[in-house]
């Protein structure tokens, strides 16, 4: 009796231990970890068909599990740092078991592989363009004339636009995107919102969309990202814009944006925001307006329009 209670409370913490994947998700990486004589997979297939397998057998146990995103060159060059050998199953489970608090990583929901990986991409380039943003910004130091630091100035200014920018944005779905130019590469953020309903609302289903005294609701971290990369165009006057689209029930999808100038946003034109979203970036080439959408100028954020000088 005693023998089975301790494998009961056994299996029960297993369900509260938290674990991560380091996912190889890319043909590339899996080929460079093939170096590695102690690594055993040889086709990239059938690994992430093996990884799937256990993620849905872990999940079935009741285990959460964590996917990070698993990147050869950082992790051979952790193993240098940490005088750790490589080619050493242990040497991967500590690189991963890192990744867990310090990498791109996303919760294993029950969604195959092709469709979390897509996510894992994203909250990877999130990270990145938070950690070169915020690099960038740190490196631009005090004001030369107030003395002020930069970087943090900008910062505030930034959330003080993206605020306006959500207070004046109909009730419904929003989801924003923020791209500024700079080298070697534009940096690119998204942001999604969405409404709450006020308490006494909860769980109606109306078909209307969520009254103006609901609640916001954002993910911090994706928020603390956005309004970083948006900080640094401030800070650094370079070109860039923010586009917003919502979606709210019974409504086409309107879509909206402003141009980065200054310290301020600056209204785009309904046909400015047209040929935005009706032209591919790279090739130039026109793409098919979407049906149901309403491209359209933005509301005015009162006095969060474009100034000039250093942003206060």
């Amino acid at each position: 009796m005693a023998h089975t209670d301790h494998r009961t409370m056994r299996r029960v913490l297993r369900r509260e231990i938290v674990g991560t994947i380091g996912l190889l998700a890319d043909e590339h990486d899996f080929r460079a970890m093939r170096r590695y004589r102690s690594f055993a997979f040889h086709d990239h297939a059938v690994y992430l068909q093996q990884v799937e397998a256990l993620l849905k057998t872990l999940a079935a146990q009741g285990s959460h599990t964590t996917v990070a995103l698993f990147d050869p060159e950082e992790y051979a060059a952790w193993c240098a740092g940490a005088g750790l050998d490589p080619d050493a199953s242990a040497s991967r489970a500590r690189y991963t078991a890192e990744l867990a608090t310090t990498g791109p990583a996303v919760p294993y929901d029950g969604r195959p592989l092709a469709e979390l990986v897509p996510d894992l991409v994203d909250e990877a380039a999130r990270q990145a363009a938070w950690e070169y943003a915020t690099t960038l910004l740190a490196r631009l130091g005090p004001c030369a004339t107030c003395g002020e630091d930069i970087g943090r100035a900008a910062f505030a200014r930034a959330a003080d636009l993206v605020a306006r920018v959500l207070d004046t944005a109909p009730p419904g779905e929003r989801h924003l995107v923020c791209s500024v130019t700079t080298v070697p590469q534009p940096l690119v953020a998204a942001l999604h919102a969405d409404d709450d309903p006020p308490e006494g609302d909860r769980g109606a289903h109306s078909g209307l969309p969520a009254p103006d005294t609901g609640v916001t609701r954002l993910d911090e971290t994706e928020a603390l990202g956005f309004t970083t990369v948006l900080a640094l165009g401030i800070a650094t006057r370079s070109p860039g814009g923010l586009v917003m689209r919502t979606t709210a029930p019974g409504a086409p999808d309107r879509v909206y944006g402003w141009r980065l100038r200054g310290d301020g946003l600056e209204p785009l034109t309904a046909g400015e925001v047209f040929d935005a979203y009706c032209t591919d970036m790279e090739s130039g080439d026109l793409i098919g307006p979407e049906s149901d959408v309403d491209y359209s100028t933005p509301p005015d954020l009162g006095d969060a329009g474009p100034t000039h000088g250093h942003p206060h």
